[in-house]
C-alpha cells in the first residue's frame, strides 16, 4: 500500500479523477480526518472537505508507476 496527498478542488478534478482510477482493478481509499472513503464513488468524495488536501491510500503491489502516473496531476508535492 503506498499513501499520497492529493487536491481535488474542483468539480471538473472529482470527475476526471474518479475516471482515471477507475481503470485500475485496485482498491483505492480517501482518508480524510476520521472517514474512509472509497475513492471511485463521485458522492463519497463529494461528502468530504475538499478544500483540504486529502490522503489517497492506493492499494497496489505492482504496476505502482503506472499509477503514480496517472495520479501526478492531483498529487501535492
Amino acid at each position: 500500500m503506498k499513501t499520497v496527498q492529493i487536491s481535488l478542488n474542483s468539480i471538473d478534478k472529482v470527475k476526471s479523477f474518479v475516471n482515471d482510477i477507475t481503470k485500475f482493478n485496485y482498491d483505492f481509499d480517501l482518508v480524510s480526518g476520521r472517514y474512509v472513503i472509497d475513492a471511485k464513488s463521485i458522492m463519497g468524495i463529494f461528502s468530504l472537505d475538499l478544500s483540504k488536501p486529502i490522503d489517497l491510500n492506493i492499494h497496489a503491489e505492482e504496476n505502482i508507476d503506472e499509477v503514480m502516473n496517472v495520479l501526478k496531476t492531483y498529487l501535492i508535492s
